[in-house]
């Protein structure tokens, strides 16, 4: 065993290599046994672990700088930099994040959980060098999937013109999450059958040396290829072949399946616990609409599982142009998507919340600006989503609800949201987008409201002293909570479901001041800058008293949606108990 001797790569150093051939099995397993019995990242650090082996023992970090695209492929370097019992002992599996993190080790240097973003750091942290002249590798590690993101071709570019040391290694698996989409991977493709001879070789284009391994997996090779360029005075780009899910057949042969999951069986890959059952609301609405509109489009960036359009499906729509994924690219999705509104189709792009990020420039510039009147399908926004504070998109309200001729939508059942995404793809007045959280209602009553006109709220319950304004999921609990009320007082207020996050119901928040004496506003996301605080503001020359409840201005990670919530005061009792103690019955 030589794993259980390593505690930093200063102990990598001192094997022979043949016996670092060793040390890469014995580090993928222990990477299969976390990712087995607690789930995570599986395919990108299957392939990144012999890759991760030679470049800790060649180069010398942390003085030599690791910035991980992602950090989808950090799990062996974790395991390496002496975290190793976070993936070898089941009680140690939490004390590491999924992601590189400078809090628990120095050898991470960011917190990075978005892609395309590496060489870019890369490049900040080789100039903070040359400004204090010093002397260190810098080393960016993306994958091929990260190339298509504007940000590593805006950093490609600058590169290009660098004139100090920058190591740049592509991981090409030939895969992102799904399969790569985009004129740079025929580039890629041709390298790789020519063993890095082609002419057509965008790396070079852009200026930057160049030089190409075939094979990844190959400890003794690897660290060759390394020492080659260690303390290069130049920007290089090594492109290193490597397979997707290496050490799991399974894994090899389903890249897209095992890009990442659940806790598993070892033996077969059969999930353990019965596996996920997915919610197909989505899909079917996709689906409807393409198989009904021969000018519809569906237009993804590298997340089509999301959107419910996996293998065997998404070919049909791929061969009848109405499905289009762009690779990580979604200001280009979104600016394609007016072009498409614009010239006469029903464009809809959809993808998670976290990486809509990234589009706001375009939804303001490119669609809204041009009022085009294309659908976007936010999914998973909100405490309901993707927990991991590179993941979360606590602030979707604050992003789209204030740019002009967008009108931002919040179903709060599927019958809400079908007849949301039908009034979205038929009107042809502005782009509209559905926040779609990870937790859908079902109540078996159609919803018939016509969403054209605009801001118009509904009141769930009708009562007076209260109104609960509840966004998206929230009203469940402002449901409960009236309940509850009711049975401990006989009180009854009122609790009214938005749906429009884009404009207030101005009437609606009028007549409350006749018998109401408190409003009080529940969102899922950030409180500061929240739908909310509008409603704050409409009442602020006004006796009404208003307490808005949300969640509080930081980078959560790793939380419980329960738990977060009820910190930030909404829960069923906390809010019942405020009522009782701030209401004159």
């Amino acid at each position: 065993m030589f794993l259980e001797k390593i505690n930093s790569p200063m102990d990598i150093k001192k094997l022979k290599i043949e016996e670092l051939k060793v040390l890469a099995y014995e580090t993928r397993a222990a990477l299969i046994n976390k990712i087995s019995n607690a789930g995570g990242h599986s395919g990108p650090n299957l392939g990144m672990v012999e890759m991760s082996v030679a470049m800790h023992y060649v180069f010398d970090s942390p003085k030599d700088k690791f910035v991980f695209d992602v950090s989808h492929q950090s799990y062996p370097h974790k395991i390496l930099t002496g975290r190793k019992e976070a993936f070898t002992d089941p009680a140690h599996f939490a004390d590491v994040s999924g992601y590189t993190n400078p809090l628990e080790s120095e050898h991470d240097f960011f917190t990075i959980g978005h892609t395309s973003t590496s060489v870019s750091l890369a490049l900040g942290l080789a100039k903070g060098r040359d400004l204090k002249k010093e002397e260190e590798n810098i080393i960016a590690i993306i994958g091929d999937g990260s190339l298509s993101g504007g940000e590593a071709l805006e950093a490609l570019d600058y590169a290009g013109e660098y004139n100090n040391n920058l190591i740049i290694i592509v991981n090409d698996n030939d895969q992102s999450i799904a399969e790569n989409h985009g004129g740079i991977y025929k580039t890629l493709r041709k390298l790789r059958e020519t063993n890095g001879a082609s002419s057509e070789n965008m790396f070079t284009a852009f200026g930057l040396d160049y030089r190409y391994l075939e094979e990844g997996h190959d400890v003794a090779k690897l660290v060759e290829f390394f020492e080659s360029v260690k303390g290069i005075d130049h920007p290089i780009v090594l492109h290193i072949h490597t397979i997707k899910g290496k050490g799991l057949s399974y894994a090899e042969a389903n890249h897209e399946g095992w890009h990442s999951g659940g806790p598993f069986n070892v033996e077969d890959g059969s999930p353990k616990g019965g596996g996920w059952v997915s919610d197909n609301t989505v899909f079917e609405s996709l689906k409807e609409l393409l198989d009904n509109n021969d000018k519809a489009v569906v237009l993804n960036a590298g997340t089509p599982m999301g959107l419910g359009f996996v293998p065997g499906v998404r070919e049909e729509y791929v061969e009848r142009g109405q499905f289009i994924d762009v690779g990580i690219a979604e200001e280009n999705a979104v600016a394609m998507s007016s072009g498409i509104a614009k010239n006469g189709g029903t464009p809809v792009f959809g993808t998670f919340a976290p990486f809509f990020q990234r589009t706001y420039d375009q939804m303001s510039h490119d669609l809204c600006l041009n009022d085009n009147p294309a659908t976007f399908l936010v999914l998973m926004p909100g405490v309901y989503g993707m927990n991991t504070n590179t993941h979360i998109a606590l602030c979707d309200i604050q992003m789209f609800a204030h740019i002009p001729n967008l009108i931002y939508l919040a179903p709060t059942s599927k019958e809400e949201y079908q007849q949301m995404f039908k009034f979205a793809t038929t009107q042809k007045e502005h782009p509209v987008g559905i926040r779609v959280p990870g937790m859908l209602s079902v109540t078996g009553v159609p919803d018939t409201t016509d969403y054209s006109d605009y801001n118009k709220n509904k009141v769930e319950k009708q009562g007076s002293k209260v109104a609960i304004i509840a966004v998206g999921p929230m009203l469940q609990m402002a449901i409960d909570t009236e309940k509850k009320l009711k049975e401990e007082t006989g009180m009854e207020i009122t609790v009214i479901n938005p749906r429009f996050l884009t404009g207030l119901d101005e009437a609606l928040l009028n007549s409350l001041k006749t018998d109401h004496q408190l409003v009080i506003t529940l969102e899922d996301g950030e409180l500061i800058g929240g739908y909310g605080q509008n409603v704050a503001s409409f009442y602020g020359d006004s006796t009404m008293k208003v307490k808005n409840v949300g969640i509080s201005k930081e980078f959560h990670t790793d939380f419980n949606p329960v738990e977060l919530l009820a910190e930030n005061g909404m829960s069923v009792e906390k809010l019942t108990a405020y009522i009782k103690e701030n209401v004159n019955e």
